[in-house]
């Protein structure tokens, strides 16, 4: 829109029609230079906004914002005359704005004369394809809570206020148990030096002292212990076959001595041997096993992992006793020597969760407190499944007949686990 010559309009001031210098001459000095950019436009043809100013260079709504202004600065100044002064100046920096020329100039330009293209878009029509939808995040959070399945249970949540479960040390003390298993361990093949005893007959003796400890009615911990100090002294002193009787009951003594408050004395554990040896070579024995351990009887054993992992398993007194089973029929055998206690004693409760409820289970607890897989563990568990298989037919039935009594609930009768044997031939 143009400036037009309206003779009627007080208010708009034209352009006269002498040019010096490339200039226009103004009616009025103080918008010479508002003027002179709109005739220098109007000379090359271009049309410009409508601008409606006064003699001092104003538009009408500016001017009208100055008069509210002078009108209110002679009145009192209150918190609500404060106020109206806040919000007047404020819709007047609304209705006029500033712009700028191509050549540099500031004019007043009124917000009606505005052209459409020249609005700013409004932000949430520039972000609306940028911005997610909140909602669609939440949902996916939310899919993410109920798809996470079989969480860390804490296992020692219960034992709070039980002192002799020591829950602020028991982390502390299984992970010493690690570090220390590897020096308590034997190898695998240590019968190698033997020269006059074999795989046979340790397997023989073991089988033996397993009913020798039922019948004295000992702690479970004792039968370890004492399986553990025969293979450590084996492997580092030879010894003569008719002398490996000797080793065994020597060892449970003092696997007794460690472990039990009522320790059985030497006469009865000659009588056991059908008096086969006397009570000084029993403590001739005694003293060399010692002197040959460095008096060395502390080692973590299969019962101090398979306590834990039973725990950790939330195991009730059937799932105990069939993973008791599991570890007993392994002591037996020479050829499991090559795995580690806390191994051994993982092995023997997945087997047992696998016997008992017929179905591979190893839950998330488990496998956190036992730092093992259930890949890591089949191999030793379908091991454990075989000598289920051949445990009542077999020459060495010593602990298939323990554990088929009413004492440990017929639990060697339980079905083997023979899936995990097909799924391995598969």
């Amino acid at each position: 829109m143009v400036l037009s010559d309206n003779n009627n309009n007080s208010n708009l001031i034209r352009p006269t029609s002498n040019f010096q210098g490339g200039g226009v001459e103004m009616g009025s000095r103080h918008n010479r230079r508002a003027l002179g950019v709109i005739n220098h436009n109007l000379v090359r043809g271009q049309s410009y906004p409508c601008v409606v100013v006064n003699k001092r260079g104003l538009s009408d709504k500016q001017e009208i914002c100055e008069k509210k202004q002078a009108d209110l600065a002679h009145r009192p100044i209150t918190r609500r005359f404060a106020a109206q002064i806040a919000s007047t100046k404020q819709s007047c920096l609304e209705e006029t704005k500033k712009t700028t020329n191509g050549f540099g100039e500031t004019i007043f330009i009124d917000e009606e004369c505005k052209s459409p293209a020249d609005q700013p878009v409004p932000m949430f029509l520039e972000q609306a394809e940028a911005v997610p939808d909140q909602s669609d995040l939440m949902e996916e959070v939310e899919m993410e809570d109920i798809v996470e399945e079989d969480p860390i249970a804490d296992i020692d949540s219960c034992d709070l206020k039980n002192p002799l479960a020591v829950v602020d040390y028991v982390e502390d003390i299984y992970a010493f148990y690690r570090k220390m298993e590897g020096f308590s361990c034997v190898s695998s093949d240590y019968l190698g030096q033997q020269c006059d005893i074999n795989e046979k007959m340790r397997s023989i003796l073991i089988d033996w002292l397993i009913e020798v400890h039922d019948k004295f009615e000992l702690l479970k911990e004792t039968l370890f212990l004492t399986i553990n100090l025969i293979d450590r002294f084996l492997s580092k002193q030879t010894v003569a076959r008719k002398k490996l009787q000797l080793v065994g009951l020597v060892a449970m003594l003092l696997a007794c001595k460690y472990e039990e408050v009522s320790v059985p004395v030497v006469g009865d554990l000659i009588l056991i041997s059908d008096k086969a040896y006397t009570r000084d070579e029993v403590l001739e024995m005694e003293k060399l096993m010692l002197n040959t351990l460095q008096f060395n009887m502390s080692a973590p054993t299969p019962y101090v992992f398979i306590k834990r992992f039973l725990k950790a398993a939330q195991s009730d007194k059937k799932l105990e006793l069939l993973s008791f089973f599991m570890i007993e029929l392994s002591l037996v055998e020479y050829e499991m020597l090559k795995y580690s206690p806390s191994l051994l004693a993982a092995a023997a409760v997945y087997t047992a969760q696998c016997t008992l409820y017929g179905f591979k289970q190893w839950s998330k607890t488990c496998e956190w407190h036992t730092s093992y897989s259930e890949d890591q563990l089949l191999e030793c568990s379908r091991l454990m499944v075989g000598f289920h298989q051949k445990a009542a037919t077999g020459k060495l039935t010593g602990v298939h007949r323990k554990y088929c009594t009413s004492k440990f609930a017929y639990t060697s009768k339980c079905e083997p686990a023979n899936f995990l044997l097909q799924n391995q031939q598969l």
